[in-house]
């Protein structure tokens, strides 16, 4: 693993606008020194490295979904801050087995040692069409003798094949929320509504805001009227929950598909991690990780268990402590062993693998100045020389 430093496309703004990156002024924080999609540096991995990746990330996936089962098993949904009323449910989505899209592992990888997992974004994962489409058409451009780690596209098709099997009858609804601003999770539920119909699914576009309630028939419709029955989105389910229309969201599971399922609550949970280090203790792909305080750790950082992009988080070691701003944190925080991401040329990476259903499907890589991944970080592309 290397970091390179290479020469942007000419227009490559109009190029990865083109692409469905329309957000990327809008998404990222103004006045910084460097743009979001930045393509002016590039991380280069050998086959061999992306392939041990492959295994473990596939690893940690049959890692958390143990995890869920014990979680279901114990009761355990105190822990990920999860109100009473929805840990039972949560239960039967799992017990069904509700049909499950895609997820995002965060992992510290410096090329030279196993990788280890700082959070799983497994219900709103984010930055998808950068690891799947724009940075696949950067390689072509400009390394194209060399590969990717990234199959991201063709498994999402393929997967919603399967899932259209079992789907039940009416359009599937794509929803996004107008809460955010940048276009970003609009331009992400666009993609994925892409993918379904690439797989002959007949779909629907709709706003979350713009999502009634038929009190008669009791069934969630869009602005038609249409009777909604599969629902894609990409706002939270600890959104969902607190609605006033939560519990009607909740108990709808049953003759709707939610994708992501409610079941997906405990993988994008933080209290998952320290979950994992209790059912798999000094597993090398782990860092310690408790829900009760740091305990013995010497550095460590604590993290919301609802946080995003890096927010309301804080470091306390040796030398001191830092803390980003946020407002999160009232539903509790886990305490994670504090390794700091390598530094390549000054900047320092997180790799986003991702798995589509149960198996390892690509990469996409967030780089900061700093100790904590947020919304300040740049996207750089990837390539695996052959």
């Amino acid at each position: 693993m290397r970091r390179e430093s290479s020469l942007p496309r000419d227009g490559w703004e109009h190029i990865i606008e083109s692409q469905g990156l329309a957000y990327h002024r809008s998404a990222h924080p103004g006045g910084l020194d460097r743009p979001y999609w930045d393509e002016s540096a590039h991380y280069v991995f050998s086959m061999d490295e992306v392939l041990a990746l492959e295994e473990q990330v596939e690893e940690l996936h049959r890692m958390c979904l143990h995890a869920v089962e014990h979680v279901v098993e114990t009761g355990r949904y105190a822990d990920f801050a999860v109100p009473g009323w929805v840990g039972p449910e949560i239960a039967r989505s799992w017990e069904r087995r509700d049909p499950h899209l895609f997820g995002r592992f965060d992992l510290r990888y410096d090329g030279t040692g196993p990788a280890k997992l700082l959070e799983y974004n497994a219900d709103t994962p984010t930055s998808l069409l950068e690891s799947s489409v724009v940075q696949w058409f950067w390689l072509k451009d400009r390394y194209p003798d060399d590969d990717q780690w990234n199959s991201i596209h063709e498994r999402l098709v393929e997967r919603w094949r399967r899932i259209a099997e079992n789907l039940p009858t009416g359009p599937a609804h794509f929803a996004w929320t107008a809460m955010d601003a940048s276009g970003e999770e609009a331009m992400t539920v666009a993609y994925l509504q892409e993918t379904a119909g690439l797989a002959g699914l007949t779909t629907v576009a709709v706003a979350m805001e713009d999502i009634g309630w038929d009190s008669l028939n009791l069934r969630f419709v869009d602005e038609e009227r249409r009777v909604i029955r599969t629902l894609c989105k990409l706002y939270p389910w600890e959104w969902v929950v607190a609605d006033p229309f939560g519990d009607r969201a909740v108990r709808q599971q049953v003759s709707m598909t939610w994708i992501e399922p409610l079941w997906k609550m405990l993988l994008s949970n933080k209290a998952l991690l320290a979950v994992l280090w209790e059912l798999y203790p000094d597993h090398p792909n782990l860092l310690p990780a408790y829900l009760d305080g740091p305990r013995d750790l010497p550095a460590h950082i604590a993290k919301p268990l609802l946080g995003r992009e890096g927010a309301s988080m804080r470091i306390t070691g040796p030398d001191g402590e830092i803390a980003t701003g946020g407002d999160y944190g009232a539903e509790g925080y886990v305490h994670q062993a504090f390794e700091a991401l390598p530094a390549f040329d000054g900047r320092r990476p997180v790799l986003g693998a991702w798995v589509v259903c149960d198996e390892s499907a690509g990469l996409g890589i967030r780089e900061t100045s700093g100790l904590i991944t947020d919304d300040t970080s740049s996207f750089v592309p990837h390539r695996i020389e052959l």
